[in-house]
């Protein structure tokens, strides 16, 4: 038994109707769900799912939990109707997107990789292994950002076999090697031109959806770590 992610092929999609097939407490597990789980530095999706107010989404082993308020939980074997709050999850796949172009930018203007991050809806914050940070980084790597997200490259999601993608230099700097032995395909986003990156997450279609970033601080974070936070305004 398992949730199948629809968002991992469709981001777009907004509603699904799915069979319910464990209720546990306040949550409800679905045969297949839009709703994405928190992970990965992205938030989890909020909505309604059979007339109730999701709260949280966690992915537990194959399952993906919908913890929901405000009423009776269905019972298993119901088909039930789900509707994510698009503007919110499309607020994070423009921040998400324009994470994975701040990566491609710093990594080929500067060779650095990533160490961490995570976002909110518009706001995010990333870290890299500078040490120290190069003089005027700020306003350059806005201007490299911004220049990236005009020039609308599309972007495209594929599946690789783990074996293939073990072998790509620029996934294995995104610690492509650290997911689990038993995951045999790596789903990889591709902003074309600029970065490839093994991702889980929602994005948008092309970078010019993004709209614009702004770099609003830079943070030391101990040595080799220094930290990037940016905002997305409308183009």
């Amino acid at each position: 038994m398992h949730s199948e992610l629809l968002f991992l092929r469709d981001a777009y999609l907004t509603d699904v109707d799915a069979t319910v097939v464990a209720v546990r407490d306040d949550a409800i597990a679905l045969d297949r769900t839009v709703f994405y789980a928190t992970g990965g530095g992205q938030p989890h999706d909020t909505g309604v799912l059979a007339g109730l107010t999701v709260t949280d989404v966690r992915k537990e082993g194959d399952l993906v939990w919908h913890t929901v308020a405000d009423g009776p939980l269905p019972t298993v074997g119901d088909t039930v109707r789900g509707t994510l709050d698009w503007d919110r999850r499309h607020r994070l796949m423009r921040t998400h997107t324009a994470l994975h172009v701040l990566c491609g930018v710093i990594w080929n203007e500067w060779r650095v990789p990533v160490t961490g991050g995570n976002m909110e809806p518009l706001s995010a914050r990333m870290d890299f292994e500078f040490d120290p940070l190069p003089e005027g980084f700020g306003p350059r790597v806005e201007q490299l950002v911004n220049d990236e997200l005009a020039a609308d490259r599309p972007i495209e999601v594929s599946f690789l076999p783990r074996s293939t993608a073990v072998t790509d230099e620029d996934l294995i700097r995104t610690k492509v090697s650290l997911i689990p032995e038993s995951v045999p395909e790596i789903r990889v986003v591709d902003i074309v031109g600029l970065d490839r990156q093994a991702d889980g997450g929602t994005h948008v279609r092309s970078t010019a959806e993004v709209g614009r970033i702004r770099v609003v601080k830079l943070e030391n974070k101990g040595k080799g770590n220094k930290r990037v936070r940016l905002e997305i305004v409308d183009a």
